[in-house]
C-alpha cells in the first residue's frame, strides 16, 4: 500500500522552517534547502456589509437550580429514634384514605410542620392488606384481588422524592418498629 504524498499548507511550511532554522545539523551535506517563500495572495476587497437589524428577543431567563439531593437520617438521630430517647415533632395517619385525599393532606401537613419549626415527623400510610387476607385466596391462578392494596406505602416515597418536595422535605426513610415500621416513614423537614 502506497503513501500519498501530503502538501504541507503554507503556515505549516513556515514553522517547519523555523524550527529548521534553530536546530544544527548532525551531517551539514544533508541541510535541506530553504523554502521559497510564497507570494502573498491577492487582496480582494469586499464591500462593507450593513449590520443586519436587531430584533427584539426575549431574554431566557436562568434555569432554576436544581433541587438538592435527600439526605438519609444521620446515625445518631437513628439511634436515638430507636432507642425511645427522641420522638417525632408531629405525625400524620393516611389510613383509609383515596389517593387524592392522602397527597393533599400530606402537602398541606408538611408545610405546616415547616411553619410551625418541627424537624422530623412521622408519615403513617399502612402496610396494605393483612396476611390473613391475602392468605385466605389459594387459587394460584386467579389474580391477587388484594394486589392493590398498600398503594400508599408505595407513592408516598415517590411523592416525597418528587422535585416539588424537595423545599419542605430534607429526606424520609422507614420507620423503626415501634413507630410503625414498614408501614410508616420517618420524613425530616427542611427549614423555612
Amino acid at each position: 500500500m502506497s503513501r500519498r504524498k501530503r502538501d504541507l499548507s503554507a503556515e505549516d511550511k513556515r514553522l517547519w522552517s523555523h524550527v529548521a532554522r534553530s536546530v544544527t545539523p548532525l551531517d551539514p551535506a544533508r541541510v535541506a534547502p530553504e523554502p521559497e517563500p510564497e507570494p502573498a495572495p491577492p487582496v480582494v476587497e469586499v464591500a462593507p456589509v450593513k449590520p443586519a437589524r436587531r430584533t427584539a428577543t426575549k431574554a431566557v431567563p436562568p434555569a432554576p437550580p436544581a433541587p438538592p439531593p435527600l439526605a438519609a437520617l444521620e446515625k445518631g438521630l437513628k439511634r436515638q429514634l430507636l432507642r425511645g430517647r427522641r420522638d417525632a415533632d408531629a405525625r400524620i395517619d393516611l389510613h383509609g384514605l383515596t389517593q387524592d385525599a392522602a397527597h393533599r393532606r400530606l402537602i398541606a401537613f408538611l408545610r405546616r410542620a415547616q411553619a410551625e419549626g418541627h424537624q422530623l415527623v412521622i408519615v403513617i400510610t399502612g402496610k396494605g392488606a393483612p396476611k390473613r387476607l391475602r392468605d385466605i385466596d389459594e387459587d394460584t391462578f386467579r389474580p391477587d384481588p388484594y394486589a392493590s392494596r398498600g398503594v400508599l406505602r408505595r407513592v408516598v416515597p415517590e411523592w416525597l422524592s418528587l422535585p416539588e418536595m424537595r423545599p419542605l422535605v430534607i429526606g424520609f426513610e422507614e420507620a423503626a418498629p415501634g413507630h410503625g415500621g414498614a408501614g410508616a416513614l420517618y420524613v425530616r423537614i427542611r427549614r423555612p
